[in-house]
């Protein structure tokens, strides 16, 4: 038997596609159209297997929308700024754009070895001045229209590498790749004015019926809507106060202490003249911004002494503190405690002995608050004209109390920050705007954009060498003409990625977008990335999308119609005897619980299936598996072997078995133990019984597989056009319309299974006869007729109980049902000779027989 020659096959058509330029999305603009896109990668010099999982099942749904006749968008590009180049050129002495222009190389080979359906003529990166030209003309439409703007701000400030952190880079206080102790340090920084669309971000969500729940959920909860109240507390023995934000001002009556936030202005004027206080408000600073590492910290507080009047209550003051929980960007930067109600407060309230008064209770009920606070539904008590109202009710009325007495008033505050995207690094787009003594913040005028990169640039100093440049920086004031200074800040490299969906559309066009390019093309049809941009990524693009609305450069409000996330491909690591993490190939299994080091003999530890990762070094490189199995292989693993929105566990025997059932299929068609009937030939007049079921088993399959594409159940998918397969093989050849069954059968599910294994479908397809390509090919329909059966089986019951069934043809006369009934044996035992009362017949489902 010959085997199928993967390496051969696969190099051929790849060559013929191309040729053929077979995945060029077409500028007729009349057609029906359909946009895949999966989130481009950061070309950081390999593909892994989750790029192989991630681009093949966007791959799928490409060239299956292709066969339905769509006019297909599928573009590849690549997220090439960032600071892994910069450390690149730290530690390899190489320009960042050498290595991230090798790495896309390295990677795009890679990427058209799996055999994808790309449109390559629309290859874009966002590190090339004819991408980020574009982006520097958004910039500056949103900065005249009011959606950019600049001032200063608390960010994570790294003193060694002199450079702003994320908070992600900040760990344990200190800066991920310096150690140093990471300040907190006020700079001009340069905002996109997110927040002008908070309230439409959020209610959108709710049209994106074809995003995963938990993704809107995310995007919901990160945006934040907060109603509540603002309330001004007196400051005793000054002319000020203090205005905090709050959620539950029901709770006012249960309130022992204000907390300030480090970064509040009346922290830091007090902080001026108390060293204590000042040591306190540094030190709460050197551990991050960010919600997550605050709300990870011990509860610390400074009293400092002040104290507020109650708006409510004549006579009662609170103690002012500085806390470390309270977030200087979320509602005013001040709280008041009500410890009762709130597990955080009460936390810091039994630290330093605040008074802890329980508010609100369940009616009737009482409750334990000397261990935790209680935040469970009730109504209020010790609360003065507040005692009885219900939690939502006494919020009104409390907002009502607060406006009459001038003290506060209800308001909605939200969770939403403008986002800061400014970056102190050389690899990214420049900002484009020019700092003058005279005139201010200066535009660039567009016809001189792109303000480029300078290419001679150092990184043997801590800091921006933007900043460093003896030249770059100095240029002339575009509107008086005076020396001025560039803005050496770069964009975050979330920017670049905001709006590059549409930047497809019309990759080489002068302007940022071309309009009937992309009212025609957007909104992206099927996006495919992962959960891990649920909230930041897609949140930017929505943003993107409507302020690019606003500046007449798009028509629509959301940029992805569809949105599915994939799982991580996991493995199992392995860690010799000496410690160190080995890489699959340098293992051997021996048996089921013995795996040794080749190396050294020696046994080695395995350790339970993760996410492949660099640092343990149970990565499979996707190179080796297309050698060794061919890129069909990998690709019919990656669809079969899991739900594609769950985690995929990577599997020698699993890919080994998906290259055995390819190899399989491989001979059933080109080597058939009985031929197959000619190519074209017509359907004979008679199918035998067993011919006609295999043919109606056929239509089934295309049916469901078509749904199951649909719905982005691949696995189920694989598993029918596996179970045709068999049923296909199982055919008697010498049943009447055999030959004829079997060859449609098989030509129809090499069509079924071409976009998932593309290369192997195609040289099916022609061993089959066919001269066009499969690619070329229709999608085959599913004969209606054909997916009902022509006969039905029935449930019989005697009295309620099932007492056997019967196999009659559809839509039978009920006198048919009935006789069929009456005579199985089984219904006649249990009706003991007694005559039935009534006999009730169900079409096409059930008999029941009352006796």
């Amino acid at each position: 038997m010959a085997r199928y020659n993967f390496r051969e096959s696969e190099t051929q058509w790849q060559q013929r596609w191309e040729q053929a330029r077979a995945f060029e999305a077409s500028d007729d603009f009349s057609k029906p159209k359909y946009y895949v896109l999966e989130m481009f990668p950061y070309p950081s010099g390999r593909i892994h297997m989750g790029h192989v999982r991630n681009y093949t099942l966007g791959d799928v749904v490409a060239r299956h929308r292709r066969a339905l006749g769509y006019n297909v968008l599928h573009p590849m590009g690549w997220d090439a700024f960032g600071l892994p180049a910069e450390n690149a050129a730290r530690d390899m002495q190489i320009h960042p754009g050498r290595w991230t222009y090798d790495n896309i190389a390295t990677m795009r080979a890679e990427l058209k070895r799996v055999g994808l359906a790309i449109d390559w003529t629309r290859e874009i990166a966002t590190c090339h001045p004819g991408y980020y030209a574009h982006e520097q003309a958004l910039f500056l439409d949103f900065f005249e229209k009011g959606l950019v703007y600049r001032k200063e701000a608390f960010v994570n400030w790294d003193p060694i590498d002199q450079t702003v952190l994320a908070n992600e880079q900040v760990i344990d206080g200190k800066g991920w790749r310096s150690g140093a102790p990471v300040e907190k340090k006020k700079l001009s920084q340069w905002f996109f004015k997110i927040t002008h669309y908070a309230e439409e971000l959020l209610s959108a969500l709710g049209t994106l019926d074809r995003w995963p729940e938990k993704v809107r959920l995310m995007q919901e909860n990160w945006i934040g809507k907060s109603s509540g109240a603002y309330v001004r507390f007196a400051l005793e023995g000054r002319s000020d106060s203090v205005e905090v934000f709050t959620t539950r001002p029901d709770t006012l009556f249960g309130a022992s202490f204000l907390a300030l936030s480090p970064d509040h202005k009346l922290a830091a004027e007090l902080a001026a003249a108390n060293p204590d206080l000042a040591a306190f408000v540094a030190e709460c600073q050197r551990a991050g911004t960010s919600a997550a590492i605050v709300e990870q910290l011990e509860k610390k507080g400074f009293d400092t002494g002040l104290r507020v009047a109650h708006p409510f209550i004549a006579g009662k003051t609170l103690p002012v503190w500085v806390a470390n929980f309270v977030l200087i960007d979320y509602g005013t930067g001040a709280i008041f405690g009500c410890p009762a109600h709130d597990q955080r407060d009460w936390d810091f309230a039994t630290k330093y002995g605040l008074p802890i008064v329980a508010v609100v209770a369940p009616e009737g009920e009482k409750i334990d608050i000397s261990r935790e606070a209680y935040t469970g539904p009730g109504r209020l008590a010790n609360s003065d004209f507040l005692d009885g109202l219900e939690v939502e009710d006494a919020k009104t009325k409390v907002g009502e109390k607060l406006k009459a007495l001038g003290s506060g008033e209800p308001t909605i505050v939200w969770r939403l920050r403008d986002w800061l995207v400014s970056r102190q690094r050389y690899w990214g787009c420049p900002i484009p705007v020019v700092h003058c003594g005279t005139c201010g913040v200066v535009p660039v005028p567009k016809d001189q954009l792109p303000v480029k990169l300078p290419e001679d640039v150092r990184f043997d100093r801590p800091g921006n060498p933007l900043d460093h440049h003896p030249t770059w920086k100095h240029v002339a004031c575009p509107k008086c003409g005076k020396p001025a200074r560039r803005e050496t800040d770069t964009f975050d490299t979330f920017v670049d990625s905001s709006w590059y969906f549409a930047r497809f559309c019309s990759p080489r066009d002068a302007s940022p977008v071309d309009r009937k390019a992309v009212d025609y093309w957007l909104p992206v049809d099927q996006y495919v990335g992962g959960v891990e941009h649920a909230i930041l990524h897609l949140l930017y693009s929505r943003f993107f999308t409507r302020a690019m609305r606003a500046t007449g450069h798009a028509a629509l409000d959301e940029p992805f119609a569809g949105l599915f996330t994939q799982g991580m491909v996991c493995h199992e690591s392995y860690k010799s005897a000496a410690g160190k993490w080995l890489y699959p190939e340098e293992i051997e299994r021996k048996s089921e619980n013995l795996v040794i080091e080749i190396a050294t003999g020696q046994p080695v530890a395995v350790g339970r299936r993760e996410v492949m990762s660099k640092s343990k070094k149970n990565v499979v490189a996707p190179g080796r598996i297309i050698d060794e199995y061919g890129a069909d292989t990998a690709r019919l693993f990656m669809l079969s072997d899991s739900p594609p929105e769950r985690d995929l566990e990577w599997t020698e025997a699993g890919v080994d078995g998906a290259f055995r059932f390819l190899q399989r299929l491989w001979r059933d068609v080109t080597e058939p133990d009985v031929p197959f009937a000619a190519k074209d030939a017509p359907k004979p007049d008679t199918l035998a019984p067993a011919a006609d079921a295999v043919w109606r088993a056929v239509h089934k399959t295309i049916a469901s597989v078509s749904e199951n594409l649909e719905n982005f159940r691949f696995n189920v998918a694989v598993a029918q056009i596996r179970t045709l397969a068999n049923t296909l093989g199982d055919l008697d050849p010498k049943a009447a319309g055999a030959d004829w069954v079997r060859r449609r059968g098989y030509e129809i599910l090499v069509q079924l299974v071409g976009p998932m294994v593309p290369h192997l479908g195609e040289s099916l397809w022609e061993a089959l006869g066919h001269r066009r390509m499969l690619v070329e090919e229709a999608w085959p329909k599913a004969d209606p007729a054909l997916l009902v059966d022509e006969s039905v089986t029935l449930a019989v019951q005697v009295n309620g109980k099932l007492r056997g069934t019967i196999a009659i043809a559809r839509d039978a006369a009920e006198q048919v049902a009935k006789d069929a009934a009456l005579a199985v044996a089984n219904v006649q035992t249990a009706m003991a000779g007694k005559p039935a009362r009534k006999i009730v017949v169900v079409p096409n489902k059930i008999v029941n027989i009352v006796v």
